[in-house]
């Protein structure tokens, strides 16, 4: 992916993996929906809060790739290459998004919040006494995968397997890598689903292949998988941005860690704050312009493929007062971290415990944690979609007395 220049950065390069942040800026200023030819063809990235919010909900963006395609060949093609939830336009996605709320459901998701303390604890206790290494590989990573597996019903030996395939289908790997990875997550899937048929237990994947409404109608085999691939993926991939992000903001700004020190009961608005000024998601899956859209003066043309910026949009000084300050006592109620409109993130809820309970219980077990490298020589992943560091050095210092 060659780098596209704006306004003195260069989107998609060394410096924007580090910190997007800056060219987000120049973008929202000069050229607040912009056009970045790519080797598979131009796309069309929107980085004002109150455009991109907007065009969550227009429907003249939609989920259907077969708007970039000439109007006499779309009957040709599925609408998905898998029938993805987040790939799809009502009434496809209304009809998904009915039928897996009846498990994935709000009480299930509080009923984990124990359960995800439990998990903290154990690998809090589990690191060692003292000393420095990887919070990303040893804490921020597997707290996450835990919780999601366990909900699901992934056996925990295969745990590494899928957090694998999800990073290689994230990250900017190569595309035959990418491929590779979907078909093996999707086979383990597909043979999962079918042990749980077989040998149903009380883990979401078993609730989801008994789901069905009163009309008779249920979740297909492909669907099925399809579904378990996305909860998989988006539900842990989120919360190991979010934990990773946030660790390092409070690391960078002792003052924020002090007033949580002082006021824990800020905690939960501490997390909506992370989920804002540093997106663990940064762009929205892409939407496809299904007829010629006009979004701040520009003209997307009907079957271009369209970019929200979810930190862009967060970043917005025109609806967060300073909005590149960190600071836990905001009221960040309307950040679009999770999307808005219908496809916003099924699972919110629960991220938004496991970031609050990961934080709050890591800087209480390790009060004088500090990083072992200068902020600068994080090394962050490479990825359009997700915003994060690959590792994070940490000096871990004794745990609290």
């Amino acid at each position: 992916m060659p780098p596209t220049t704006t306004g003195g950065h260069e989107l998609f390069d060394g410096a924007f993996w580090a910190d997007p942040y800056p060219a987000y800026a120049d973008l929202r200023a000069d050229e607040p929906v912009r056009r970045i030819d790519l080797p598979g063809g131009p796309q069309w990235i929107v980085t004002r809060y109150a455009d991109a919010r907007a065009a969550f909900v227009d429907e003249r963006l939609s989920k259907d790739w077969r708007y970039t395609l000439p109007a006499e060949q779309r009957d040709q093609f599925p609408a998905a290459p898998t029938p993805m939830m987040l790939l799809l336009d009502p009434p496809d996605h209304t009809r998904l998004r009915k039928l897996v709320s009846r498990s994935f459901t709000a009480r299930r998701m509080t009923e984990l919040r124990p359960r995800v303390q439990e998990i903290a604890d154990e690998l809090l206790a589990a690191l060692p006494a003292d000393g420095s290494l990887d919070l990303m590989a040893h804490y921020a990573f597997l707290l996450p995968v835990r919780v999601i597996c366990e909900l699901l019903g992934v056996p925990a030996e295969d745990r590494d397997d899928f957090g694998h395939w999800s990073s290689t289908m994230i990250d900017d790997s190569p595309q035959q890598e990418k491929q590779d990875a979907s078909m093996r997550l999707g086979k383990y899937l597909a043979e999962l689903i079918e042990r749980k048929r077989a040998e149903p237990d009380d883990a979401l994947l078993s609730a989801l292949t008994q789901v069905s409404e009163d009309d008779g109608d249920a979740l297909s085999q492909e669907e099925l998988v399809a579904m378990a691939m996305m909860l998989l993926i988006a539900g842990h991939e989120t919360t190991v941005n979010l934990i990773g992000n946030g660790v390092v903001g409070l690391l960078t700004h002792p003052d924020q860690r002090r007033i949580l020190a002082e006021k824990p009961e800020l905690w939960p608005s501490a997390v909506e704050e992370f989920l804002r000024w540093d997106a663990p998601v940064t762009t929205a899956p892409v939407r496809f312009a299904a007829e010629d859209v006009e979004i701040a003066g520009t003209t997307i043309p009907a079957g271009a493929i369209v970019i929200l910026g979810i930190g862009a949009a967060n970043r917005d000084e025109e609806r967060f007062a300073d909005a590149a300050t960190l600071d836990v006592t905001r009221d960040d109620r309307g950040h679009v971290a999770f999307g808005y409109g219908l496809h916003h993130c099924l699972g919110a809820p629960l991220a938004r415990a496991e970031g609050e309970i990961a934080l709050r219980s890591l800087f209480t077990a390790r009060p004088e944690l500090a990083l072992a490298v200068e902020p600068g020589e994080l090394v962050h992943r490479h990825s359009v979609l997700v915003h994060g560091v690959a590792a994070l050095p940490v000096e871990l210092g004794p745990r609290a007395s």
